[in-house]
């Protein structure tokens, strides 16, 4: 049997309302920040998608006022199942903008586990909204994915991960990160997320890393999912090359 559910999450950005639909309610605006790669149909009734990892969903526009309201729901699963998805748009003084998300819809039998991954998860993506705005206003990122299911524990991910980034001791914010991916350019940035045990972004001149692990009990999947702003990049050498790092990295 479903069970409904419903999530709030409220973030202050430093952008205008314009730079924030943008953002929330265009293909390569969500795909500077949010997972996968997505289109808009920008209309009421239009359709939506995302594709991730080979799987596309896709969802149709209910509410379309642009600059203020932006939103989605997903057809019903067999079991009534569904995903509805509500952007609000709040402009304020000095050029900063609130951003109201509500979540809703029914979800499936293992619903507490899949509400605490969502909860989480919009935590670590509001905040890349807020990066990219911030720091990449006018500009769209590709998104670039990799994934390792069955990675190991957060302890043993996060310490391989924090390894591989020259980091000793606990993650803050502000600690310098580097990486070297066989095949792309070194990578010298600052830890601008640190919500472990679930996520950790790191900020460059050209690109918001965000690696995740989806927990113990949805596999122990080390996901990663970069938003590369350098136009000269070769995206589909790129995520074969961050799959190969994923893949290939000690843990354990």
């Amino acid at each position: 049997m479903g069970h409904h559910f419903e999530l709030h999450k409220d973030i202050e950005l430093t952008a205008t309302p314009e730079q924030v639909w943008a953002a929330i309610a265009t293909g390569p605006g969500l795909d500077s920040w949010f997972m996968g790669r997505n289109n808009v149909e920008p209309r009421e009734g239009g359709r939506s998608s995302l594709t991730m990892a080979g799987h596309t969903d896709e969802a149709t526009v209910t509410a379309w006022e642009p600059g203020k309201r932006f939103a989605i729901r997903s057809e019903s699963g067999p079991e009534g199942t569904f995903n509805a998805i509500e952007y609000l748009i709040e402009g304020r003084d000095q050029g900063a903008t609130v951003l109201r998300l509500v979540q809703s819809g029914v979800l499936g039998d293992n619903w507490e586990t899949e509400y605490e991954a969502m909860n989480a998860g919009w935590d670590m993506y509001l905040k890349t909204l807020a990066a990219y705005l911030a720091h990449f206003p006018g500009h769209s990122g590709a998104p670039v994915a990799a994934f390792r299911p069955e990675a190991g524990t957060p302890d043993q991910v996060w310490a391989a991960v924090a390894g591989a980034l020259g980091i000793n001791g606990p993650v803050t914010q502000g600690q310098r990160a580097q990486l070297t991916v066989d095949g792309l350019p070194p990578i010298d940035g600052v830890v601008d997320l640190a919500g472990l045990p679930t996520y950790l972004g790191v900020r460059t001149n050209n690109g918001l890393y965000r690696f995740l692990h989806s927990g113990t009990e949805r596999g122990n999947v080390l996901v990663l999912g970069h938003h590369i702003f350098a136009p000269d990049q070769d995206l589909t050498h790129a995520e074969q090359a961050w799959q190969n790092w994923v893949s290939t990295l000690p843990i354990g």
